[in-house]
């Protein structure tokens, strides 16, 4: 068996002959690799390879790729594949394809190498090591043969990386316990779905209630005390031996959009839940208590209402939402019935301040920052504050062919000037993460022999800090002013949404980055642009959040989104090492964070 410790210790040839299998026919990789020794884990050493092949001449990376073969192609009839290759494609039952399989590989091959110049490459043992099915290699052959080049060359040398790992892994006799058990539960839940082709779980069906109930009991096996509040909350205490101990949560949320992704919101969860199995197991307690909370909601997908779960823990859940219905016209407060007499069940959730020592969130990242960085983790430094508004333009509908250019008052055209300049103003400030999104356009009644008379629009903008959305959000609308004044346009704006940013503690930050450096992973900020649970959890306790890396260019709130059980794995050992180390905020400074919050509130309920 090779050992970490040997690798660092034997000579250059010895290091690079006995890494010469991770990626095909290369010996520079490990050889400049071992340059960068010692590598304090086994995931520095991952790194230190992958960095090798990302500073890499594009000749160099362009040989790499060519040096792989192609799948169930000519080298592998032929026998003349690496055992590394062989095994891997037989993991895949590619040996087994049948005519029509085997007929559609040697179509795509010949297509993707006419229009890429490579071939193509997937880690075939698929993101949990279990191997790839035929029908989801061609799917995702036909998928990756529509990226740009550019694109699909840097998600090759991923994939090789991807396929080195766990070469890696295997001969390092190296296994991703707590990442396998994360994966597998993904699985588990993943296939309880309000519809038969995606993953769907909104608030309180019965596929969420399904869903509710497995979490329970995975926490309880763990070794935790756990229950099901009144609003759905799943909630998992591992109890501290101290009678006087406060206590730190994490969490995040198990229900989805639809048709979504396996571990948006739940790789946090179920994350957490494998920790406190391997502290259970292992007989350790920690001096605190900790609370795993699953949000029952956050996505607000059933009642257009989002952190119900969340706002019901902080003590901020708004009786009148009880008289929300869904579609059907169900009202929530008869969802609730069952769990919900009056209010007071509901006022009974909220955790006191003065008990707890802080919120940590892990969370996939949702994009592809740490993808494009190569990095398995990262610390969040803030959760991007956003104004979401409706947009009405009304102009004068009229004949597209009698009507001269200089005299029409074309709704339409004037939101594209709008849509552009959102798209040039939050390009101007990317050091506050400043973004500007209108995802819906519609001319209601068009034609097309009709000059628009009226468009709707949204318009969404989100900043890491309130002072740059603000400022981009005044100018926004000092554009719309003068376009329409321009135009000869009437228009009317209404905001639906206005959330501040939530800034994450910085000694919450500092002990989570001081942890992934211990895994052997450099750490590195980043910025939420999407809204979580965090964000209420502020409002009562300081917080702090992982992101984790998220595969296919970053997809998420798709059934495209992915990660890997190992990525998985560095995501749970940062955790517990934080667990491990974790050091509470001093008090009095920890009573003057609770002051300047209570203080934020109640100026946030004044405004309102």
């Amino acid at each position: 068996m090779t050992t970490l410790k040997q690798l660092n210790t034997c000579d250059v040839l010895a290091f690079s002959a006995t890494l010469h299998g991770l990626y095909e026919h290369s010996p520079w990789i490990p050889r400049r690799a071992a340059e960068r020794r010692p590598f304090r884990t086994v995931e520095a050493l991952k790194l230190a390879l992958q960095q090798v092949v990302a500073e890499a001449t594009r000749d160099e990376q362009l040989g790499l790729i060519r040096a792989h073969p192609e799948l169930a192609g000519k080298a592998a009839v032929a026998g003349e594949l690496t055992p590394e290759s062989t095994g891997e494609q037989a993991k895949a039952g590619l040996h087994l394809c049948s005519a029509e399989e085997f007929a559609a590989l040697h179509e795509l091959n010949a297509a993707y190498n006419n229009r890429f110049g490579f071939p193509f490459i997937v880690a075939v043992k698929g993101a949990d090591g279990k191997g790839l099915t035929r029908q989801a290699i061609i799917a995702t052959f036909r998928r990756r043969l529509r990226n740009q080049a550019a694109d699909e060359r840097r998600e090759a040398l991923r994939q090789i990386n991807r396929i080195a790992e766990m070469r890696l892994n295997a001969l390092l006799q190296f296994e991703p316990v707590m990442g396998n058990a994360v994966m597998a539960w993904a699985e588990t839940i993943g296939a309880f779905s309000e519809d038969e082709q995606g993953l769907t779980c909104t608030y309180m069906t019965e596929t969420h209630r399904r869903t509710a109930r497995q979490l329970a009991q995975w926490m309880r096996e763990a070794g935790m005390h756990a229950h099901i509040d009144a609003v759905g909350n799943v909630v998992g205490r591992y109890l501290s031996t101290d009678p006087l101990a406060r206590t730190l949560i994490t969490g995040s949320h198990y229900d989805t959009v639809r048709n979504g992704g396996k571990y948006d919101g739940r790789q946090g969860i179920l994350t957490a839940i494998a920790v406190v199995k391997q502290l259970h197991e292992r007989g350790e307690t920690l001096p605190f208590h900790f609370e795993v909370i699953a949000f029952s909601e956050e996505e607000g997908v059933r009642f257009k209402s989002t952190f119900l779960g969340s706002s019901a823990v902080i003590g901020a859940f708004d009786p009148e939402l009880l008289d929300l219905r869904d579609r059907d016209g169900v009202q929530l407060r008869d969802v609730l019935a069952d769990s919900v007499q009056d209010m007071g069940a509901i006022t009974a959730l909220a955790r006191d301040p003065s008990d707890l020592l802080g919120y940590v969130e892990l969370h996939i990242e949702q994009g592809p920052v740490l993808l494009d960085r190569g990095l398995p983790v990262g610390v969040v430094t803030s959760i991007a504050g956003s104004n979401r508004y409706l947009v009405e333009f009304k102009g004068l509908a009229s004949h597209a062919g009698t009507t001269p250019m200089g005299m029409r008052k074309d709704a339409a055209a004037a939101a594209a000037e709008i849509i552009l300049y959102v798209e040039q103003r939050c390009a101007q400030d990317p050091d506050s993460d400043l973004v500007g999104t209108v995802g819906q356009l519609q001319v209601p009644g068009g034609s097309t022999n009709v000059i628009p008379g009226r468009c709707h629009f949204s318009l969404d903008i989100r900043a890491a800090n309130d002072a740059a959305r603000d400022a981009a959000v005044a100018d926004i609308v000092a554009k719309i002013e003068n376009v329409c004044l321009s135009r000869h346009i009437e228009y009317t704006m209404e905001l639906v949404v206005s959330a501040p940013c939530a800034p994450c503690a910085p000694w919450l930050m500092q002990q989570l980055a001081a942890a992934t450096e211990r895994a052997g992973v450099p750490p590195f900020q980043l910025a939420s642009g999407a809204g979580h649970d965090a964000m209420l959890m502020a409002r009562v306790t300081d917080v702090a959040m992982l992101f984790s890396r998220c595969g296919n260019g970053g997809i998420s709130h798709n059934p495209l989104e992915t990660m890997t059980a190992d990525d998985a794995d560095v995501a749970a050992r940062v955790l517990l090492d934080f667990l491990r180390n974790f050091k509470a905020r001093p008090a009095r400074a920890a009573k003057e964070a609770r002051e300047a919050r209570e203080a934020a509130r109640e100026a946030r309920e004044y405004t309102e």
